[in-house]
């Protein structure tokens, strides 16, 4: 791909990632797409050779969908959740053969069920946990672990200074990954497994 197309498809996806906040702000959480800096460092969690698929939540332009494929993650082994109407059909249309379901990540039971019921190598999410109550964030966590053999992650993006969801005693664990600073704004990484 050409500069001038990279930099036409990154200032489309600014502005439909933009207008999808003023219309939404607490579905999307963000004025600005992820950048790739953030994404690379998302997607270095993914083990490749695990045979599992990979559970992408909240893609909104794509840009950690674009991340976890240049990982090794073959399309058909990425089932990607997001809200977003106008952001799902772009996605279909952006990355054929990646399972991408138009749902609520809080409610895994019946967004995943058509899709998948076994076991994922790892999540990668983009959801906007500070918009939702803890009590909510902690039940997606325990819910997301029980869909990932024990000891690997759930990797969550977040702007806070502190980890979106508190550690719940000896159910699972959470770990700083990154603070990446080429991200408007910058952004904080968590990684929640269970040992």
């Amino acid at each position: 791909m050409t500069i001038s197309k990279r930099i036409a498809r990154r200032f489309d996806d600014e502005i439909r990632f933009f207008k999808s906040w003023i219309d939404g702000p607490r579905a999307v959480g963000a004025i600005m797409p992820t950048s790739t800096v953030t994404a690379r460092s998302m997607a270095s969690v993914i083990n490749p050779q695990s045979g599992l698929p990979v559970l992408e939540l909240g893609p909104g332009t794509g840009v950690i969908t674009r991340a976890i494929l240049a990982r090794g993650v073959a399309p058909e082994n990425l089932v990607s959740i997001e809200y977003s109407h106008e952001f799902h059909s772009r996605l279909q249309h952006d990355f054929p053969g990646v399972r991408f379901i138009r749902g609520d990540a809080f409610d895994l039971a019946g967004t995943l069920a058509p899709v998948h019921d076994g076991l994922f190598d790892c999540v990668l999410s983009g959801i906007p946990l500070l918009n939702f109550p803890m009590a909510r964030r902690v039940r997606l966590i325990e819910d997301l672990l029980d869909r990932l053999p024990r000891g690997r992650p759930v990797m969550q993006f977040s702007y806070g200074p502190v980890s979106p969801v508190a550690a719940r005693g000896a159910s699972f664990t959470v770990l700083h990954h990154d603070f990446v600073m080429r991200n408007v704004p910058p952004a904080r990484l968590w990684v929640y497994h269970r040992p």
